[in-house]
């Protein structure tokens, strides 16, 4: 069996990437004060904490670094300007254990996937996490979570009904882990989307059922667009290529495939439960709009080459990837899109947030969703 390897092949699960995180300025805006608490499921796009808690056993005590700690990034994640926004502590990870989480927890943990590691195996697709951190565990982990913050189903109901669930990013890993075990593209589509989307419809219905109202369930980003991508599978031809961004097609291509079939099925689900405002979040085009003009909106260093790495043209290095020995760090991060090749820098995640609070990229824009609520 092959090393282990996290999102799009990360070589290792003990690098410092995730350890320090800086804090800037340029807030998401404030809405009026409507949730009690947030809860947070999904991946290393949205993990506070618990990959580094697992590992570890606990968070990182880091002098020379401001909070928050234990990111995947080096500032605020969009989940934590969703909830400075909404007037809710950062969120604590769920692995924090002995922590109040009566505003909140964020279960996501990096490596994390839609489907049970059990399918992958099942499946001959061995570059999983050593660990299950399933969308199902983070369930499971959920329902420990209840215990300590509502005592009867009457309860839990009242109070999960004032709450933001943010389900996902989920299926980026399933995807990625299916590309190492050389799946072809209609093999991705065929045998694994309508898997993954099934699994996180069925995910908010439990959510739904324990008393939640408002979900906001993020897409998959560009995966075509990721430095670690664009590093690992290089093409010689240039039509693999999309001319407008540099990104590979084919991977960006089962995104958008894996997003267009999660809105119809939230769209039913949506019917299907009319008491409750399911959210889709558009990680995709805002991440495309970066990297077809990212000038237009400041990283003066475009949108596919990374701060944190090791060289190459997408400054991506699997034997010295961001965290580890031979990786420099850019002077600045706000001028990129891309951190670590893998994950974002806090200034597009900034954005992300401020265009799901407000729109274009949230459907519906989750201010709408809050004033509406507060009128009626």
């Amino acid at each position: 069996m092959e090393t282990t390897r996290g999102f799009l092949g990360l070589p290792s699960w003990r690098i410092l990437l995730c350890l320090a995180a800086g804090w800037m300025a340029a807030e998401a805006a404030p809405l009026p004060q409507y949730y009690n608490a947030i809860f947070s499921f999904g991946d290393s796009f949205s993990d506070t904490g618990n990959f580094v808690i697992i590992n570890s056993g606990k968070l990182p005590n880091m002098p020379k670094f401001p909070p928050p700690y234990a990111r995947c990034s080096n500032g605020r994640l969009v989940i934590d300007f969703l909830a400075e926004a909404l007037g809710v502590p950062l969120l604590p990870p769920s692995a924090n254990k002995g922590t109040n989480f009566s505003q909140g927890a964020n279960f996501a943990v990096m490596g994390a996937t839609a489907l049970d590691l059990k399918y992958f195996r099942d499946n001959n697709v061995w570059s999983i996490p050593p660990f299950n951190t399933s969308m199902n565990c983070q369930l499971e982990w959920f329902q420990e979570v209840k215990d300590t913050i509502c005592s009867s189903p009457q309860e839990c109901k009242e109070f999960f009904g004032k709450a933001l669930f943010v389900f996902g990013e989920l299926g980026g890993n399933d995807y990625s882990f299916a590309w190492k075990a050389e799946w072809s593209l209609d093999k991705v589509k065929t045998q694994m989307v309508p898997k993954v989307v099934e699994s996180i419809i069925g995910g908010i219905e439990a959510l739904l059922d324990e008393g939640a109202r408002h979900v906001l369930v993020p897409g998959n980003l560009p995966a075509g667009c990721i430095p670690i991508t664009l590093t690992m599978y290089p093409s010689e031809d240039r039509s693999d290529y999309d001319p407008r961004t540099g990104c590979l097609k084919k991977f960006n291509g089962v995104a958008l495939y894996h997003n267009a079939v999660l809105r119809v099925a939230l769209d039913s689900l949506q019917r299907r439960r009319p008491d409750s405002r399911i959210i889709y979040a558009d990680y995709y085009t805002p991440y495309i709009q970066f990297a077809r003009t990212p000038h237009l909106y400041g990283y003066k260093k475009g949108a596919l080459r990374a701060c944190c790495g090791g060289g190459g043209p997408y400054n991506y290095n699997m034997s010295s990837s961001c965290g580890l020995p031979g990786a420099t760090v850019c002077d600045d991060p706000d001028a990129h899109v891309s951190w670590d090749g893998i994950h974002l820098t806090e200034a597009p995640y900034r954005f992300i947030a401020n265009t799901w609070l407000k729109g274009p990229y949230a459907h519906p824009p989750l201010a709408s969703v809050v004033r509406n609520d507060m009128v009626y």
